[in-house]
């Protein structure tokens, strides 16, 4: 199941500063997760590992939210 919202990334340059909208970008990229996808994607993944890799995904979330709803 494709997921395209990583399509709308841009940042605008003001005052020619460059290096400030590099940082901007790379946050932003990072946030969406996209490098850690085209990682992912690098090579086949077998819908078995998928879904091992999504309910590893699931626990990690749930124990995150479950300590934050604790402290």
């Amino acid at each position: 199941m494709p997921t395209h919202h990583n399509a709308g990334l841009a940042i605008e340059v003001k005052h020619n500063d460059v290096e400030f909208a590099l940082r901007l970008l790379k946050r932003q990229v990072q946030k969406s997760g996209l490098i850690q996808e085209l990682r992912r994607r690098r090579q086949y993944e077998k819908p078995s590992e998928r879904r091992r890799r999504q309910k590893r995904v699931g626990i990690k979330n749930t124990r995150k939210r479950e300590l934050l709803l604790r402290g």
